[in-house]
């Protein structure tokens, strides 16, 4: 980020209680600040206790506006701003002072933001209180995700899960959704160390007092402590206590526990600084809820805030928190999280010194995960990739570059697309052609007229047309892929007006100067783009022995060959297994209608329902985008095509730390280290057996995943490409 961005920062959150979402607000605005953004939080409600806001004083770049206290909205502040009231007011901050970046916290207010449609593009939402199962999420769910996803520059999740779930269900997430997860502030003050539990023990809980939270019960855990012999104390800091209609009397039973169960001390609502003060002299932390959570998508931040005190913590034992601290973490509440199994789980981190001291080492070390600086890059990288500096050579323009991109299929531009229109200096217009040979010859003709640069993909029709439409002074760039050579599109191309051509491959980019005779000068190479930062996730469990394929269509993509290599392997071990992600052939009317590509599938289908080695060990999945998230199960993606011009499958992969596997196609060795080429399918099955054991295919996908962001990363590859805008 090269230039100071403005930032707008808003969450349906109060910060007179200190909760999670309020949390959230106070530590986004001070991330944001660390990153160089200029921000501007604004209040739901008038502020009765600075506990949260105080803190954001004499930050650099950081105003809190006040909307009653200022006068902004009329009334008294009676009530919180209402989404239609906050959608309106920072529609009018935005006219005084226009932000580069909303940043927004909860689903009903960006609904409202996106309805009103006056941020699209700039919407940063941090989503939470959406449905986080398959049972719960509805259709109409799913239709108001999908238009906040396309109103939305980034979508921000707190957990990978969160973001793997999102995307699976709305599609329109795929490529705008981020992690962005808690940020704990360091404590500030020297934190006590104690080899021994006080007496009485302290145990505590900040936070929210609600009923799936099981803050009720908690305040039982003293007397049911000591009726095992220890003297327990329990230590509660917050002041948001809820009003539940599913738990009618919850409120009041919750607020006469606080204030007259033996053994409880209610400190009441702190700044967020005290509470941790008070948190480092307890002993151990309760992050105990009720077993309906345990299914959450979402990261508790108060364990995260006890770790960084070095304080272990009791919780309930989750697929999230297993991977968090691990699944021999000695704290985890066992049973179905009911009070008797929280108080064995206690009792046992108060007399075992051994699971006490090893759980605080656990979480402290999570907790290191998360730091403020942390959360700072990461909103450095994520602002950096969202808005690009200007190339030189346009910043000195009087006007900008007008930059025209044409075509029947821009798929392999997408990413491109967005980082051109980021560009300062970039106007950016697109020329959809509907089909590969059917275009508007008027929008067409408007568009050749209006660029100062046109970039055609494919070198098809679309390729012929504007090279001889071309406008005097302006420049044509074509990208050439594979299927245009056989096609014959290139001998009616006029070079001539063709200023260069684009080949994805070393190979291919020599096919052309050979089979067309185009001067070797305007002929040059970029490969392919890979976004290795959204590819880049955990691998789920078991993932080393599943094999991956993307794309199956047409036969020249040789399943066949890839079950070859599944038979080999499974022949001495039965865990492995392959998924392929691909629409089925039959839904390209081009493949399947030709007898012998439906021969060659008719084949391969029997063979899966023969083949015993084959039985229950392929699983095709749905084709979309979310490539990034179906690549969390696989371990090794493979190539076995006859030809590939690129094949960005291998790569993606390598992207996502699988191991690529490939077979010696026409140029694959130009493209891919020749460490992941095979001579034959049974050469791939030895070498990828070779890496069963988990460190060593690891230390493997390690090495690829370096390989592709160090040749194939998007800012690389985009980089390239505007240099190539430029350079006229």
């Amino acid at each position: 980020m090269t230039r100071t961005l403005r930032a707008l920062v808003y969450g349906d959150v109060d910060l007179n209680l200190i909760d999670g979402s309020a949390v959230w607000a106070q530590s986004t605005v001070q991330a944001l600040s660390r990153a160089g953004c200029r921000t501007r939080l604004v209040l739901k409600a008038p502020v009765e206790t600075g506990r949260l806001t105080d803190p954001l004083a004499g930050l650099p770049g950081v105003t809190v506006v006040r909307p009653y206290e200022e006068h902004l909205v009329p009334g008294q502040g009676a009530h919180p701003l209402s989404p239609y009231q906050a959608s309106q007011l920072l529609t009018r901050l935005d006219a005084e002072e226009p932000c580069d970046l909303l940043v927004l916290r909860g689903r009903r207010l960006v609904k409202q933001i996106v309805g009103d449609g006056r941020f699209d593009g700039r919407i940063w939402a941090y989503l939470t209180d959406i449905p986080q199962s398959p049972a719960e999420m509805t259709e109409q769910d799913r239709a108001d995700l999908a238009r906040i996803a396309g109103a939305s520059r980034q979508l921000l999740c707190q957990t990978e899960e969160l973001r793997c779930f999102l995307e699976a269900w709305v599609p329109e997430a795929c490529g705008r959704a981020v992690l962005c997860p808690p940020a704990v502030p360091d404590p500030g003050f020297a934190v006590p160390r104690r080899d021994a539990p006080h007496d009485p023990v302290r145990l505590v809980y900040t936070g929210k007092f609600a009923p799936r939270w099981n803050t009720l019960p908690m305040t039982l855990l003293p007397a049911r402590l000591a009726e095992r012999g220890i003297r327990a104390e329990l230590h509660a800091v917050g002041d948001k206590i809820h009003k539940d209609a599913a738990h009618p009397g919850f409120d009041t039973a919750m607020a006469e526990a606080l204030r007259t169960t033996p053994g409880v001390v209610h400190h009441g609502g702190v700044p967020r600084e005290e509470a941790m003060r008070i948190a480092a002299d307890c002993d151990l932390g309760l992050g105990w809820r009720d077993s309906s959570l345990d299914s959450s998508l979402e990261l508790s931040t108060k364990v995260l805030e006890f770790g960084s005190l070095g304080l272990p913590v009791v919780l309930n034992r989750t697929p999230a928190h297993e991977a968090l601290l691990g699944t021999d973490y000695p704290l985890f509440v066992p049973g179905d999280a009911a009070l008797a199994d929280a108080v064995d789980a206690v009792a046992a981190g108060v007399r075992d010194a051994g699971a006490r001291q090893l759980a605080a080492e656990r979480c402290a070390a999570a907790a290191r995960q998360y730091t403020m600086d942390a959360a700072a890059a990461r909103w450095r990288a994520h602002l950096d990739g969202a808005f690009p500096a200007a190339p030189a050579a346009v910043a000195s323009r009087g006007r900008p570059l007008r930059i025209g991109v044409a075509g029947h299929d821009l798929k392999f531009l997408t990413r491109l697309l967005d980082h051109f229109r980021a560009l300062p200096g970039f106007d950016v217009r697109v020329d959809a052609w509907p089909a590969l040979a059917q275009h508007d010859p008027v929008a067409s003709r408007e568009l050749a007229d209006w660029a100062d640069v046109v970039v055609v993909e494919w070198c098809g029709p679309a390729a012929v047309w504007y090279s001889r439409h071309k406008r005097r002074g302006s420049r044509l760039i074509v990208r050439l892929h594979r299927f245009e050579l056989d096609a014959g599109y290139p001998q009616q191309v006029d070079i001539d007006a063709v200023d260069q051509v684009v080949c994805v491959s070393p190979y291919y980019a020599r096919s052309t100067r050979e089979r067309t005779g185009w001067p070797a000068s305007k002929i040059t190479t970029i490969g392919n783009w890979v976004d290795v930062d959204q590819l880049d996730r955990p691998k789920a469990p078991g993932a080393h022995h599943r094999l991956g394929m993307i794309g199956i269509a047409p036969s020249r993509k040789r399943l066949d060959l890839g079950l070859d290599v599944l038979e080999a392997l499974r022949a001495h071990d039965r865990r492995w297994h392959l998924s392929v992600k691909s629409k089925p052939p039959w839904e390209y009317w081009w493949i399947w209608n030709k007898p012998e590509e439906r021969a060659h599938y008719e084949a391969i289908l029997r063979r899966m329902q023969t083949s015993p080695l084959l039985e229950g060990a392929v699983v095709f999945d749905r084709f979309g985008p979310d490539v990034p998230n179906w690549l969390r199960r696989v371990g090794h993606v493979l190539s076995t095509s006859d030809d590939e011009s690129f094949h960005l499958a291998p790569a993606e992969g390598m992207a996502s730390g699988a191991v690529p596997a490939l077979l010696p196609w026409p140029g694959a060795d130009e493209i891919y280290d020749r460490r992941w080429i095979h001579d034959t399918p049974e050469a791939m099955a030895d070498s990828i057996a070779r890496l069963g054991e988990r460190e060593d295919w690891r230390t493997a996908g390690e090495t690829a995943r370096g390989q592709v962001r160090e040749g194939f990363s998007l800012d690389r590859v985009a980089g390239q490409w505007t240099d190539l805008l430029v350079s006229g």
